[in-house]
């Protein structure tokens, strides 16, 4: 699986590519402003909390995902047909941009790929950027769902209790309960392994190499063929991880309710430390 595209391939054959920007942080609800302010030439705006996610829930979560009937209504209001080119990109070394990569894949799109390094990346290597929205022909793509594994809160526990890893990609003081700054309860599920989705970053923001990224998952006890699973606040920094994991040529399960879910039900328990 193809995860990456650097800015240096996209600007040396440009083609015919849709470009998905998909600016959005916690604490941040800014993210057209900062699409309109600077964007890359054509790229769409892509808002990850209403068409990335259905409505928050106390059942499903704080980003659950989004019907696969809203997910196309979407992806062709973005341009995209069955055969497209996909860039996604952020300016968050593709912490938001992870989202919509696995939503694409998972929707049974094939050539979907995260623009390593995003933004500075793209300005780094002399792209040049354009203001304003954009507004894209009508796409035609049909999603059929199933393109990439997904585990309910029931199967996550089962990989934490020892059917697999299950990994934590949130901050590693949110993972130990030392402070949880937006769900119920603090602490991570029991079984789970701690695995910072920014540690999949170098420090300009890039994916680290595939390499690299390989020995980090295998000193956490995982090899290609394990049983994997990734779960993070709300599933949106979890696609990240699922991502990092891909590029070392592991295959991933993201649980989309993920730490919002869980902590939000009583009877779950929590491990903290």
């Amino acid at each position: 699986m193809t995860v990456l595209t650097t800015a240096e391939r996209l600007l040396a054959e440009p083609g015919d590519v849709v470009l998905l920007d998909v600016r959005w942080a916690l604490g941040d609800p800014h993210g057209h402003e900062h699409y309109r302010a600077g964007h890359l030439p054509g790229a769409v705006f892509v808002d990850l909390e209403t068409e990335l996610s259905a409505p928050a829930s106390v059942a499903e979560g704080r980003h659950p995902l989004p019907s696969l009937q809203a997910l196309q209504s979407a992806a062709r209001r973005w341009g995209l047909k069955q055969d497209s080119r996909v860039v996604v990109y952020d300016a968050t070394g593709g912490l938001a941009a992870a989202r919509a990569w696995w939503l694409l894949r998972w929707g049974g799109l094939a050539d979907v790929t995260i623009l390593d390094g995003g933004l500075a990346a793209w300005t780094a290597a002399g792209g040049q950027l354009e203001t304003g929205d954009v507004e894209p022909t009508a796409g035609t793509a049909t999603l059929t769902g199933g393109g990439m594994p997904v585990l309910t809160a029931d199967e996550a526990a089962t990989l934490a209790d020892g059917g697999g890893v299950l990994l934590d990609a949130r901050a590693g003081e949110r993972y130990r309960g030392e402070v949880e700054p937006v769900d119920p309860r603090a602490g991570h599920v029991p079984g789970a392994v701690s695995a910072p989705t920014a540690e999949n970053l170098d420090p300009v923001g890039q994916f680290r190499t595939a390499a690299v990224l390989g020995e980090r998952f295998a000193a956490l006890g995982i090899e290609p063929g394990s049983r994997v699973g990734v779960y993070c606040g709300s599933g949106v920094t979890a696609a990240h991880e699922v991502a990092a994991l891909a590029e070392a040529g592991i295959q991933a399960a993201l649980w989309p309710g993920s730490w919002s879910q869980w902590s939000a039900d009583p009877a779950r328990p929590v491990a903290t430390a």
